[in-house]
């Protein structure tokens, strides 16, 4: 007797997992790539295929946060497809670690899987990616990406419905399948969640092994109930694709997402984007050198262009570099570089550029904002004038591609006063007040010493736009920044020359260098549109980059 009963429980095991568990998975990944049978007319499923198509029972996120409990204890939710408006199981965020953290092989091996991610279910196809991703990479680079890179996607991603019930809860939990040390960081910082339960990997010294620690990916109803033990949670939003139910069904009230709807509601593109003047911190500093949200997609395209854009960007340097003004202008157009100028008009002379208002002999005080390095070369290319551009900490190698001349100053304040004062004695010069690179639409403080060397100031405005490569890095190879940039497809720079400053609003006008420095600051943002900020290089490469921003001389 005992033999028919094993055989019986080992095909009832069968018949579970060949029909009941592979079937479900793959009714639920047919359903999540749209192919709605049960909506057909011709198709008629049985009532148990149609509940395992069927949608979760639980009504869809309000629009409205005052529709929701008044006083909201306990909120509880999920990460992708819920605060993240993502429809790709968090693969681009694991593509910027492989990136940013890892290396481009990493990167690309990791796209490579993507045919085999699309056949996996979620639990698999996760498996896959954080061992392709963690394997090997260490954790303080997996922190500066966390704490660099991470946020500023994450807040492009944000839906602004959940971010508004977020907004309004005392306790927030999340629980979430993806590893807990690529989101902890920014939920905490930036959303003041109060705890962050996912799945946890496991490390090898001071190394990622690729593997999951514990029991493996994180059971979002397990952990819930480990978390709260008898008592539960007021609101939970989870995701209408992700198969939610046990994990919502635990808490007082429950909502889900439904991204699909949203997306066909969102005509322009924007309603459930959270905007920039409502998050919750500015986000003024930022490291990484994707502009893009990889997506497979995406991620492929920038494969394809690489080799080409390498190429590209060697002919750009060489344009640059090489050949006279209005040759290298000319190339330069024609490679895809856009340059957008105001407040320069050109007279008599082809190679020589004049502004309306003349200029005693002794050299100009440009003052820039700051972009990336290539701003002196760009300005003197625009001007097709030589120029000298005075910096803090450059490395070696841009010194000897730079096809300008550079000075470097020494931080002491007399010896560089000496200094700027001897080159505006010689022709013109170009300096930037900010001290460093920002990318976002805010201005640094500006240093007030070069306003104590010249009355004779043009404050010179200057933007960049990328598609593909940021041109500047904090934590990476700064000599390579140019080429970066060059490498974008379309880059863009915009200069806006402001005119000369009156002799009132500079110090031979009476007012003191501070003045004269937050008054040009002032004019350079609005005429970009930027907010000015009193934070410095200093504080940019301590959050960063964990030091003071200083390149040895013979840095490279």
């Amino acid at each position: 007797m005992v033999f028919p009963a094993v055989l019986s429980r080992l095909a009832e095991w069968l018949i579970y997992q060949l029909l009941g568990n592979s079937c479900y998975k793959l009714a639920i990944k047919m359903r999540n790539y749209g192919f709605h049978f049960s909506e057909s007319p011709f198709l008629k499923l049985p009532f148990f295929a149609s509940q395992i198509f069927s949608s979760p029972s639980f009504p869809n996120l309000p629009k409205n946060p005052d529709l929701l409990p008044p006083n909201l204890r306990t909120f509880v939710f999920d990460l992708n497809g819920t605060l993240l408006r993502s429809s790709y199981d968090f693969f681009p965020y694991f593509m910027l670690v492989a990136f940013e953290g890892g290396s481009i092989i990493r990167a690309f091996l990791l796209l490579l899987t993507c045919p085999i991610l699309w056949v996996l279910d979620n639990e698999a196809k996760l498996k896959v990616m954080i061992f392709i991703t963690f394997c090997g990479l260490r954790l303080k680079d997996l922190a500066c990406v966390q704490r660099t890179v991470l946020p500023k996607f994450f807040l492009e991603k944000i839906n602004l419905s959940v971010y508004q019930v977020v907004v309004r809860a005392r306790a927030k939990v999340v629980f979430t399948s993806v590893p807990r040390v690529m989101v902890e960081g920014f939920l905490k910082e930036y959303l003041k969640v109060d705890q962050v339960v996912g799945s946890e990997l496991q490390t090898f010294g001071s190394y990622f092994t690729g593997l999951l620690d514990g029991p493996g990916l994180l059971s979002k109803h397990k952990a819930l109930k480990e978390y709260f033990g008898d008592e539960s949670p007021d609101v939970g939003i989870g995701n209408s694709t992700h198969l939610d139910n046990l994990f919502l069904s635990s808490c007082k009230e429950a909502y889900v997402v439904n991204q699909q709807e949203d997306d066909k509601n969102d005509t322009n593109g924007t309603s459930f984007k959270l905007p920039r003047d409502k998050q919750p911190k500015p986000l003024i500093f930022h490291d990484g050198r994707l502009a893009f949200l990889p997506t497979p997609t995406a991620s492929l395209s920038m494969f394809i262009w690489l080799p080409l854009g390498i190429l590209l960007a060697i002919f750009r340097l060489f344009v640059g570099i090489v050949l006279p003004y209005k040759l290298a202008i000319l190339l330069g157009t024609f490679s895809g570089v856009m340059l957008r100028t105001k407040g320069m008009t050109i007279q008599n002379s082809p190679n020589q550029l004049y502004f309306r208002a003349p200029y005693s002999h002794k050299g100009v005080l440009y003052v820039c904002t700051h972009r990336t390095l290539l701003d002196p070369v760009i300005l003197g290319l625009c001007l097709r004038k030589p120029l000298t551009a005075v910096t803090y900490s450059l490395s070696r190698m841009s010194e000897i591609i730079a096809p300008l001349r550079t000075v470097r100053l020494t931080r002491d304040r007399r010896k560089d006063a000496e200094t700027m004062a001897r080159l505006l004695s010689e022709g013109d010069l170009v300096v930037c007040p900010e001290g460093t690179t920002c990318r976002e639409p805010y201005l640094l403080r500006f240093s007030s010493l070069f306003a104590e060397l010249a009355d004779e100031i043009v404050p010179v405005a200057i933007n960049t736009k990328v598609g593909i490569f940021y041109g500047t890095t904090a934590s990476g190879l700064k000599w390579l920044d140019p080429i970066f940039f060059l490498m974008n497809p379309k880059p863009c720079y915009y200069l806006h020359l402001l005119g000369k400053s009156p002799k009132e609003e500079t110090c031979g006008g009476g007012r003191s260098s501070i003045e004269v420095a937050n008054l040009l600051q002032r004019q350079l943002a609005d005429a970009l549109g930027f907010e000015c900020t009193n934070l410095t290089r200093k504080d940019k490469y301590l959050m960063l980059a964990g030091n003071d921003g200083r390149v040895g001389p013979r840095s490279s």
